[in-house]
């Protein structure tokens, strides 16, 4: 690619973007080093796929970018992929508030429920132990394994306050976390040939979301935390997919059904033979979705029953 670039050659208009940890130059926006969610890469996604529909990118461009989209971690590397086309404000990442803002009413306040949380303690001694689904978060969760794992999910729980800590100490055997998008994380736990994983710490939280604490002890084991979506959001997002493809279907169809109206020439043929390889490329994008989700879910499960 670079070589293309320096040869003058088409391909100069090409555009990969090389992964960083955080904004660079003086241009760089503060919001540039915040981490994208899924959403966010499913929107470049779908700007891309209207591009390759257009004729604005080749099938190699497009696959180029689209494969940087799903890489990409914070707004940052997500802002170049779609910079010299049109609709960039479909990407306009949020704004960064150096002033703390009071609670919204939402979905978050409605989560802080108060109370002493419905589990308190959990202990696997060559064994597991899961917290999960619809329960409430107390204060401070106590967690101990020994040559065993443990999963404490906080993707639809409830919270007891707006800051709650996990305590997890782990021998030779390991602990993972849990926490939805939005979540602020901090990670503060000690390990000896054993560690805590900090790669979710330093990502902004919502406004009024929780803030979590991993804290803790690992010897010859280790503390994971990880944030991801529940599996209500994935469906959710995965039906409003499958809606708009159905949608654009629909309207081939109709635009078939009316030559009359609309006049079917090689443009339309093309137009229609890109949408279709734009639902071929989604079908089989969730696909694969659905495959990693599922092996991951399924190595998580053998590495806990191996503890």
């Amino acid at each position: 690619m670079n070589d293309a670039a320096s040869s003058g050659g088409s391909d100069d208009q090409r555009l990969t973007p090389r992964a960083s940890s955080g904004p660079e130059g003086p241009g760089a926006r503060p919001s540039d080093g915040l981490r994208a969610s899924d959403a966010d890469r499913e929107r470049v996604a779908e700007q891309l796929r209207d591009a390759l529909a257009e004729g604005r990118l080749d099938m190699e461009e497009f696959e180029e970018r689209l494969d940087a989209t799903y890489k990409a971690r914070t707004y940052g590397e997500l802002t170049p992929i779609t910079r010299d086309l049109p609709g960039q404000g479909a990407m306009a990442p949020p704004s960064v508030s150096m002033v703390k803002e009071p609670a919204e009413q939402g979905s978050w306040a409605g989560r802080i429920v108060g109370g002493e949380g419905s589990s308190t303690w959990g202990v696997a001694v060559m064994s597991g132990f899961e917290r999960k689904g619809r329960w409430t978060m107390p204060r401070q969760f106590n967690s101990f394994a020994f040559w065993g794992g443990g999963v404490i999910d906080l993707r639809e729980a409830n919270f007891a306050d707006r800051e709650v800590t996990v305590n997890c100490v782990a021998i030779m055997g390991g602990m993972q976390v849990i926490v939805p998008p939005g979540v602020e994380v901090e990670v503060r736990g000690i390990g000896i040939m054993g560690g805590f994983d900090h790669r979710e710490e330093g990502v902004p939280g919502d406004p009024g979301a929780p803030r979590v604490i991993v804290t803790g002890f690992a010897f010859w084991g280790g503390v994971g935390v990880e944030r991801k979506l529940s599996k209500a959001e994935r469906q959710r997002l995965k039906e409003a997919r499958r809606q708009e493809r159905l949608e654009r279907r629909e309207a081939r169809k109709e635009l078939r059904a009316s030559p009359h109206d609309h006049p079917y020439d090689l443009r339309d043929v093309h137009r229609e033979a890109m949408e279709q390889v734009r639902d071929a490329l989604d079908d089989h994008r969730e696909a694969r979705r659905e495959e990693r989700e599922a092996r991951r879910e399924e190595r998580d499960r053998r590495r806990r029953r191996d503890y």
